[in-house]
């Protein structure tokens, strides 16, 4: 089965309206794969106005009330957004999220028609200790659990000790975590399986995009600091394009 790869730029907290307005008029998409791009909340709204695919940086596992600086999934798909990423390393380490938690966050996106971008990654002391495999399986365990949001998810496998950091899995290591990862949703449903998006997020360049996207169980990329030049993103989208295309 052809998977159109998704290359989704991920701003973090960075950037200006400005600095958005000027991206926007320079990001292009091209046929044979799909481009998405996660503003701060702030600029959603603005950026869903360029025709886009949108998704937020979080999502609230709760549907409303009295939860102070969140954000809804019915909130984000009022204002456009298409995706919400959930469970991103950083969320996982500085807002201590749980697996649980995170598995909740994605079921709350897909209830309101959004497609969750579930994270997944290891540490370097986890890598170095050979637990790659435990943490993922650990991380994916409550998704697994709930097949409507499983079938709906983009699984971004983001391997901790690569992100902003300059350092880079190898596109045979990553490849040997993405087909794990195609193997434990194949433990529940093959067909399911078959069809996931699985991104590679961590120190995506222009001058290694071709190569991670052309192994097979990868899909695309979660793109963070390159993401924020437009020419950088593009060059991007075109490897992930052309790596399809093969």
């Amino acid at each position: 089965m052809a998977i159109t790869p998704l290359v989704m730029g991920n701003w973090k907290m960075n950037g200006r309206a400005q600095s958005l307005a000027e991206f926007l008029q320079t990001v292009v998409t091209v046929e044979g794969a799909e481009a998405a791009l996660c503003p701060p909340a702030v600029y959603l709204a603005q950026a869903a106005s360029s025709g886009l695919s949108i998704g937020a940086q979080d999502v609230s596992a709760e549907k409303g009330g009295a939860r102070t600086g969140e954000l809804s999934a019915a909130m984000l798909k009022d204002i456009g957004c298409d995706y919400a990423i959930v469970g991103h390393s950083e969320r996982r380490e500085y807002h201590a999220e749980s697996n649980e938690l995170v598995a909740a966050k994605a079921a709350a996106a897909v209830a309101e028609g959004l497609v969750p971008v579930f994270c997944v990654g290891e540490t370097l002391a986890q890598r170095e200790a050979g637990q790659v495999e435990q943490v993922i399986a650990e991380q994916l365990a409550p998704l697994l659990k709930l097949p409507q949001v499983m079938a709906a998810a983009v699984v971004a496998y983001e391997p901790v000790w690569a992100i902003g950091t300059g350092k880079t899995a190898s596109s045979s290591d990553a490849q040997q975590v993405h087909a794990f990862i195609r193997t434990q949703y194949a433990a529940v449903d093959a067909k399911i399986a078959a069809a996931l998006r699985i991104l590679y997020g961590g120190s995506v360049k222009p001058d290694n995009a071709m190569e991670l996207c052309a192994m097979p169980d990868i899909n695309g990329a979660l793109v963070g600091g390159a993401s924020l030049e437009a020419a950088s993103f593009n060059q991007i989208i075109q490897a992930a394009a052309a790596s399809s295309a093969v």
